[in-house]
């Protein structure tokens, strides 16, 4: 069975009529995992409680910096309001993104248990948020976040960050680079949204790798990148876990980008990811097209239902 976390409470972090960033979302791929052909082959599993989860806050503020924390609390206790012109927080929205922290470290712990991957399935997404400032659709930074928890795992010394999400994740990468057990890789389209994430920015521990890619590139584009620079690069690094911040806007489809992915390409690139390890924690980002967003999900899934 493959661990899905979820909760309805992530559709309560309300982003307004027309926001890309909905609740739909989630509803569009939960009733496509709930009818689809392996439905019966996932396991679903609510968060953990933000109040059952003690280390929770501590943990957030190896990430964070404490007084950003507070002023997101502020903010949704005033009624909310926005942390910049991309990222409304609603009176809900505080708890909501303490809670999808909260599944990302469930997530870390089910796979460490189980030997196999987890999907967390939450919202708001996190790999755009600073230390101390969310940012494109983003409140915290989960998988840097998960990150720093799972190291603090019996047996977990290193931990590999692979972004798949057509944006480059420059609140992840900020977080992690200075961070000699925590890598980081980013396929993304450049020139695009947040305009960081250039193939000279390697980390200080050369630790980062970044493969910006042209607008218009397709599966076979990333599975060349996938077989000469990713897989190598997280080989040599040789994580204990491996992360994925699973967006799924470089579909053709999607209209915040202009990749030429299909859903069936993300079933290829995890099945390169099973290939370095089962250890690994999906954990949702972008995608706003829903058909797309729910089929790609589906796929990736698929490939890690299938033993090898």
């Amino acid at each position: 069975m493959l661990p899905i976390i979820y909760s309805d409470e992530f559709l309560e972090h309300h982003t307004g009529r027309f926001h890309p960033e909905s609740p739909a979302r989630l509803q569009a791929i939960v009733e496509a995992l709930k009818t689809g052909p392996w439905a019966q082959a996932l396991a679903w599993h609510l968060p953990t409680p933000v109040s059952q989860r003690q280390d929770l806050i501590p943990v957030m503020e190896q990430v964070h910096r404490p007084n950003y924390l507070r002023a997101v609390e502020n903010l949704a206790a005033r009624g909310g309001g926005r942390i910049d012109a991309d990222t409304p927080v609603s009176p809900q929205s505080y708890q909501v993104a303490l809670l999808a922290v909260s599944a990302w470290l469930d997530g870390v712990d089910q796979v460490l248990a189980l030997e196999n991957p987890a999907f967390v399935l939450a919202r708001p997404p996190g790999h755009h948020a600073l230390a101390q400032e969310g940012m494109g659709f983003c409140i915290f930074s989960n998988a840097a976040i998960a990150a720093h928890y799972a190291l603090s795992q019996s047996g977990i010394k290193r931990v590999a960050i692979l972004d798949w999400d057509v944006h480059h994740g420059n609140g992840t990468q900020a977080i992690v680079e200075s961070h000699p057990q925590i890598a980081y890789c980013s396929i993304h389209q450049a020139p695009c949204y947040p305009g960081t994430g250039t193939a000279q920015e390697q980390g200080d521990h050369q630790n980062v790798l970044n493969l910006p890619v042209p607008g218009g590139s397709s599966g076979k584009d990333y599975e060349q990148l996938f077989q000469a620079q990713v897989i190598p690069f997280l080989t040599r690094f040789q994580p204990d876990l491996l992360i994925v911040s699973a967006g799924y806007d470089a579909n053709q489809a999607d209209h915040l980008a202009e990749m030429a992915l299909k859903p069936e390409d993300y079933g290829v690139f995890t099945r390169y990811c099973l290939g370095l390890t089962r250890r690994i924690l999906f954990g949702l980002e972008g995608g706003y097209d829903l058909p797309s967003l729910a089929a790609s999900v589906q796929a990736t899934l698929a490939s890690c239902l299938v033993k090898a």
